[in-house]
């Protein structure tokens, strides 16, 4: 039986997994965080989940539409809006934006949206498990595989793969991507304009704002604000002291009044690529594998796109 040793727990990585998993190939997920969901990650703080890393999705492929009916006919998933304001301007002007695609949020976090994907094909990921070297042969930290897949941004790709994979490694080398820090921060009322969410013009901290507690339809005041790349570069050494001035400019932008009840700040190093990939996903003849959201626009439906698709051109090769 060929055996796929899949490296990274996101919605990428599991989607890869899916179909493998489905056409009798063994195969192993290997993800180096705590919990299943890589960017697409929620947090229990103050006794409520919250999305810490990627804030919504949207639908245009007739596939992942399929996948997301089934997900809210069970409750997994939920309609959350059309319309995203923009603040902009020296007085942090809050203007109505137009109307866009239909965006979803999930009830219990976006993570439990891969952790639903994973139970229900079967897919154990080993938890804090992270490869470390894939080698010739084909071998991933020393066991011989038919094939690898690296479902993670390019960077993180890079450090995996031997000097020998040339043509992988120029896929992935001088691919940057951009970084964020998510402030999470709860009040006790809801002190701002309402919003479900707002694109930041012209601020030199803070990019994008959600509200939490409209986007999970319990109205709770909890407010979610991703910096901008300038502003993250200098603080991903340590996240939490930049909370002050992240909480300062996310209450300046809302007229808050009050300072939060409780903060978190979450470092993504690698939120954004800045060069995404053409292709959907990538398959050497080495038998590695590339995927994720910078194959294709990155957003979570291109990263199960590219999962699935590298799945079944695995499925193919390996049959």
């Amino acid at each position: 039986m060929a055996k796929v040793v899949v490296a990274g727990g996101g919605i990428a990585g599991i989607a890869c997994a899916c179909v493998l998993q489905a056409e009798g190939i063994e195969v192993r997920v290997q993800d180096r965080g705590r919990v299943i969901g890589g960017r697409m990650s929620s947090r229990w703080i103050d006794g409520r989940i919250v999305d810490a890393g990627a804030s919504y999705f949207t639908v245009s492929s007739p596939e992942f539409a399929e996948v997301v009916q089934d997900w809210a006919a069970r409750g997994m998933a939920r309609a959350w809006t059309r319309r995203l304001d923009v603040i902009s301007g020296p007085d942090a002007a809050l203007t109505a934006g137009e109307a866009g695609p239909l965006r979803y949020s999930a009830p219990r976090g976006l993570r439990s949206l891969v952790a639903d994907l994973a139970s229900r094909s079967g897919i154990t990921v080993l938890q804090s498990s992270p490869i470390t070297r894939i080698t010739p042969g084909l071998a991933v930290d020393g066991e011989v595989v038919d094939a690898a897949v690296l479902a993670m941004p390019d960077p993180q790709a890079m450090r995996h793969l031997d000097d020998t994979f040339v043509a992988e490694r120029a896929l992935v080398a001088d691919r940057p991507w951009a970084p964020a820090l998510a402030l999470l921060a709860g009040w006790k009322h809801r002190w701002w304009a309402a919003m479900d969410g707002a694109f930041v013009h012209d601020d030199d901290t803070i990019a994008w704002i959600a509200d939490d507690g409209r986007r999970r339809g319990d109205q709770a005041p909890v407010l979610v604000a991703h910096s901008t790349a300038e502003f993250a570069r200098p603080h991903l050494a340590e996240p939490a002291a930049a909370g002050t001035r992240l909480v300062e400019a996310l209450r300046r932008l809302l007229g808050i009044p009050e300072a939060p009840c409780w903060v978190h700040v979450q470092r993504w190093t690698f939120a954004r690529p800045e060069r995404p990939h053409d292709e959907r996903y990538f398959l050497s003849d080495s038998g590695i594998g590339l995927a994720g959201d910078g194959w294709g626009a990155p957003k979570i439906e291109n990263a199960w796109l590219s999962g699935t698709a590298l799945g079944r051109a695995l499925v193919d090769r390996l049959r």
